[in-house]
């Protein structure tokens, strides 16, 4: 019994905020709608009046998803806002360099260089949950086009068919 409640304990929502950064978008994300389904999403407001018990569980849930390293970096700090805030200036600079390389990886993206669909469709949804996560949003149209548009040259009957199909 003991076992299984310390194994509880330990168990994450989501992913760790990762030292170097390199998860902060999704971990944003995650902690954003985890809060908010706890009802604690409010602690993480600006000019928030959430009660100090609600604060206190908003930053034990918010340090339980941090990797042992920002633990340590961020001891001192109490209130859950201050925290977030702190992430945030520390990290947010990562949409500088992940939407421009997102960008960059939807313009050369290709379906004729994947050999299967399911791998193009990986990277199709990979880069745009990317560019998505800095608030550059993919319609499905544009998802459908550039599909079109790679084809290899021998596949341009299939696209024509395609697009006569609305695919």
């Amino acid at each position: 019994m003991i076992v299984f409640i310390i194994s509880n304990l330990s168990k994450l929502e989501f992913v760790a905020l990762d030292i170097s950064g390199k998860n902060y978008l999704s971990w944003v994300l995650d902690a954003e709608i985890h809060l908010t389904t706890k009802g604690l999403g409010d602690c993480i407001i600006e000019g928030n009046k959430a009660s100090s018990q609600d604060k206190a569980k908003g930053m034990i849930f918010l340090r339980h998803h941090l990797d042992e390293s920002l633990k340590v970096e961020y001891l001192t700090v109490k209130d859950p806002l201050e925290l977030w805030i702190g992430l945030k200036g520390r990290y947010d600079h990562l949409n500088a360099t992940v939407l421009p390389r997102a960008r960059y990886e939807w313009m050369h993206l290709r379906f004729q260089d994947y050999k299967i669909v399911i791998e193009y469709n990986s990277v199709v949804f990979r880069i745009t949950s990317q560019l998505k996560l800095c608030e550059e949003t993919i319609k499905d149209e544009d998802m459908l086009k550039k599909t079109l548009t790679t084809f290899h040259a021998s596949n341009m009957i299939l696209q024509q068919q395609y697009r006569e199909k609305g695919f």
